[in-house]
């Protein structure tokens, strides 16, 4: 196993400064750089160039950063190799997806995994931007739509429909729309970072029209958007499994249905190549697929 230091500076060549480490590790960046400093006077060498504003490898730190790397992998193969051999599934299991799918499909899962292998533990991050998970090392990544031609490993877990919906009170108060041209007049929620979500896709005589759509609120999260729709600010449109329990409880009422493209789109999770075959990974995407 790499040294606690080792691990650590790992961290930092990957997060980029002394505070995100401090922040995802619980120390203070101070503790931080104590740590890396400690490294440096057990190997002799001086790894990386600190200051209050930036820090950099040295050409040295640099190369050592490669083997710490390759040490890792092996480790990870190890573990890999003792698991089979022993039937175990254990481990840290980095995990990120956005916040609607956390909060209304991760969230409720994960104590059922956790009782089914309790050896394993999950360190999740929650995002509605796009990460990237060779940067971040993230184990397994969760997305909704279609994927970008990438190294990374798929694996499909579903799919998200998306319906248009507002709560009584905003039908009450600002009127139904019934036609595709209505929704002018209205304020729509949107999430930012995704300009494609300005248009939504309407059936007019067969054929599919993107109508923009505007409104007074945007956020980048889509979980803020429903607590906003249902709290009458705006009409929303959002994944099938987001708005599942609004919908079921009279919180929010479809709109437009026969009369809007639904969209599909895979809900997938993907990997960094070679992590698929480590017992965790696999346990936890199997899982995902048994409850999709």
């Amino acid at each position: 196993m790499l040294a606690p230091e080792v691990i650590l500076l790992l961290r930092l060549a990957d997060l980029g400064t002394l505070a995100a480490v401090a922040e995802e590790t619980g120390m203070t960046p101070s503790g931080v750089s104590r740590m890396v400093s400690r490294l440096e006077k057990r190997t002799g060498i001086k790894l990386v160039h600190r200051s209050t504003r930036r820090l950099a490898f040295t050409p040295e730190g640099a190369v050592f950063i490669g083997y710490a790397r390759r040490m890792l992998k092996l480790a990870e193969a190890a573990e890999v190799d003792l698991s089979h051999r022993h039937g175990e599934v254990r481990g840290h299991l980095r995990v990120n997806c956005g916040t609607a799918f956390a909060r209304h499909r991760l969230a409720p899962l994960l104590p059922a995994f956790l009782r089914r292998h309790p050896a394993v533990t999950v360190g999740v991050s929650v995002s509605d931007h796009r990460i990237d998970p060779f940067e971040e090392q993230i184990d397994v990544t969760i997305r909704v739509g279609l994927l970008d031609d990438s190294e990374l490993i798929a694996a499909r877990l579903g799919t998200v429909r998306r319906v248009i919906a507002a709560s009584p009170a905003y039908l009450e108060r600002r009127g139904t729309p019934t036609t595709a041209q209505d929704l002018a007049s209205h304020d729509c929620l949107l999430l930012t970072g995704f300009p494609g979500q300005a248009y939504w896709p309407m059936i007019e005589q067969g054929a599919v029209v993107r109508t923009p759509v505007r409104g007074s609120v945007t956020a980048d999260s889509a979980d803020t958007l429903l607590q906003m729709a249902i709290e009458g600010v705006g009409i929303i449109r959002l994944g099938d499994f987001l708005g599942r329990k609004a919908l079921a409880e009279g919180q929010l009422v479809e709109l437009f249905q026969g009369q809007h493209d639904a969209d599909p789109k895979p809900i997938s999770a993907l990997m960094l190549p070679g992590r698929q075959a480590i017992p965790r990974v696999r346990a936890f995407v199997d899982f995902l697929k048994e409850r999709a």
